[in-house]
């Protein structure tokens, strides 16, 4: 689908039985050949009629999806529309029902180095005897003893950079429980960024935080898509803080879905029709707001 914009409806019908993804290859086969030189078009992302099923439940099916590099791609739907099951299905901890998924251009797996995860924000315990450069240390890939001399200078300097992006230079050596919310989340971002991922997926990464740290935390993520041609999948409730900056949005709302352009996709028809109920999309001052029967979404 890369280049084409898909706006049309698609119903999920009928239950499959649950088949594997294709199987995952090793650290040295690459799926381009011998000098594994990956096509420039190649998607960060790819979905090929994919499809997800629960039991007798299907989330979604005939999900076709391309994500370029530098895409941001938004993720919007109610609680149990299956946000963070896509999320699992590319970080290959579960598999799709039926169609493909891919990353960089290969299947799906786990602890696939292309991704970078930002989870939500959750306060640590008191006494939690990491620094945030602890945590953001636990993102490096082979952060396992017996690196070196070199492997450890090379870890440091990776670090120090993650920290730098997200501007977290002055409070990075505090410990984690001293931290404010968004302190501590925009060190998850930078944990996120220290492996130099292709993908970006976040899962609802603004949650529970104020409405100043919300946009710090989604401008940083964009920063870093803009910056460096990362790809951005960012799952959120939190729809204003975001939507001035994506691409693109993908609505889920029981077994349905669009993908469109935010001013195609979040309109007063298209998501009352999602829902079956009236939804009134607004622009403010530039933002889209959308206010269904009880308040904003």
């Amino acid at each position: 689908m890369s280049g084409k914009v898909d706006t049309s409806e698609r119903v999920a019908t009928g239950v499959s039985t649950t088949a594997g993804i294709e199987p995952v290859l090793a650290e040295s086969d690459c799926p381009f050949g011998p000098d594994c030189a990956e096509p420039a078009d190649t998607p960060a992302v790819r979905l090929r009629d994919a499809r997800l099923t629960f039991g007798e439940r299907t989330l979604w099916d005939g999900l076709d999806l391309d994500i370029a590099a530098g895409e941001f791609v938004a993720v919007l739907g109610p609680n149990g529309s299956g946000k963070t099951s896509m999320l699992r299905m590319l970080l290959g901890q579960i598999a799709p029902s039926a169609g493909r998924v891919e990353i960089a251009g290969a299947p799906a797996r786990l602890g696939n180095p292309h991704i970078g995860y930002v989870p939500q924000q959750k306060t640590f315990d008191a006494g939690v005897q990491l620094r945030g450069v602890d945590l953001v240390g636990l993102g490096v890939d082979g952060h396992r003893w017996g690196l070196g001399w070199r492997g450890r200078k090379e870890r440091r300097r990776r670090v120090a950079d993650a920290i730098d992006q997200v501007g977290a230079g002055h409070f990075a050596h505090a410990p984690l429980d001293a931290l404010s919310g968004g302190e501590q989340q925009r060190l998850r971002v930078a944990q996120a960024l220290v492996g130099d991922p292709r993908v970006l997926l976040c899962d609802e990464p603004l949650l529970s935080l104020d409405l100043a740290n919300q946009r710090l935390v989604a401008e940083l993520i964009d920063a870093r898509r803009r910056n460096h041609g990362t790809a951005v999948l960012f799952v959120t409730h939190e729809i204003n803080p975001v939507l001035p900056l994506v691409d693109r949005v993908l609505y889920l709302v029981d077994g349905k879905f669009r993908i469109g352009p935010p001013d195609e996709v979040m309109t007063s028809e298209v998501l009352s029709e999602l829902y079956r109920t009236r939804i009134d999309v607004l622009r403010v001052r530039g933002r889209l707001v959308v206010v269904g029967g009880e308040g904003e979404l």
